[in-house]
């Protein structure tokens, strides 16, 4: 069945004393383009996680964030006392040099860089498993949202493609019409002429015409177009294909317009394109 582009997956554990949240959204893109935001701790698993995502959601534009909470110790803080005292006897010494009044130099050597040292627990391969175990579930949620929005989407291509259907069907009541409305046109034109004309070219003439003007082949390709389109969106992953063959179905629906010369025949062709539109706009979100 289809799937939608679109979606959001969404997971959330505890593992000793961090507890983490993934979440994962996705929107219409012609390929994958992907964004990862996580915690300092975890980047060393960034491809990894860029890896499993691409290859489960293979197109989009997708935005995975990962977002860490502490409920307990972590990590240890200790001070470069070393570096904190340079800091301080120089700063101290700026400002007797510019006749500065004292101020609480220590306040602003906590501040300076690489004084305080954070020296977090290393990375185990238990909770690097347990963390791609949280990205694979918010994966997979966000992959049922999209077939649940691919459901819907079918149901959409289905109704629109049916418009079209019952228009074509339409066509062949006004054919017989078209041609006699076009042969008198002709044969009225011819009959304002000095001399008059020959019935015998008048008629082979119309055969010419009304060959070029001959919709069959158009309606039988439209109609098996239209089959087509129904076959393969029944089909996972087959949003790029549904808008070659859209493009194929716009190609016959322009060509009847081109040659209706009916008023009513226009009608049908602009419900045709007004239908088709709406396909494509659809097509777009889809895997």
């Amino acid at each position: 069945m289809l799937m939608s582009m679109t979606g959001f997956g969404k997971a959330s554990g505890s593992h000793q004393s961090k507890k983490v949240t993934v979440e994962i959204r996705s929107l219409n893109s012609k390929s994958i383009d992907l964004n990862v935001r996580m915690p300092q701790r975890y980047k060393e698993l960034d491809a990894d996680v860029r890896k499993y995502v691409s290859n489960a959601l293979g197109r989009g534009k997708v935005d995975v964030t990962i977002n860490m909470d502490s409920m307990g110790e972590e990590s240890s803080v200790s001070i470069n006392q070393g570096l904190a005292k340079k800091y301080y006897e120089e700063l101290k010494s700026l400002g007797a040099v510019l006749n500065e009044e004292s101020e609480d130099y220590l306040s602003l050597v906590l501040r300076m860089p690489e004084v305080m040292e954070s020296k977090s627990e290393a990375l185990e391969d238990q909770e690097v498993v347990w963390l791609m175990e949280l990205i694979e579930e918010a994966t997979k949620n966000l992959c049922d949202f999209r077939r649940k929005e691919g459901k819907e989407l079918e149901e959409e291509f289905l109704g629109r493609i049916n418009d079209i259907r019952v228009a074509l069907e339409e066509v062949p009541n006004y054919e017989d019409e078209r041609i006699s409305v076009i042969r008198e046109r002709m044969r009225k034109g011819l009959e304002e002429i000095e001399g008059g004309y020959d019935e015998n070219r008048f008629e082979q003439e119309m055969i010419f015409y009304l060959e070029k003007l001959d919709i069959s082949e158009e309606k039988m390709r439209l109609a098996n177009h239209l089959n087509y389109f129904e076959e393969t969106m029944r089909k996972e992953g087959s949003g790029k294909k549904l808008g070659f063959i859209g493009q194929e179905i716009g190609r016959e629906i322009n060509t009847l317009g081109s040659k209706s010369n009916h008023a009513q025949m226009q009608k049908l062709v602009i419900g045709m394109k007004d239908a088709l539109e709406k396909i494509k706009e659809q097509i777009l979100n889809t895997l």
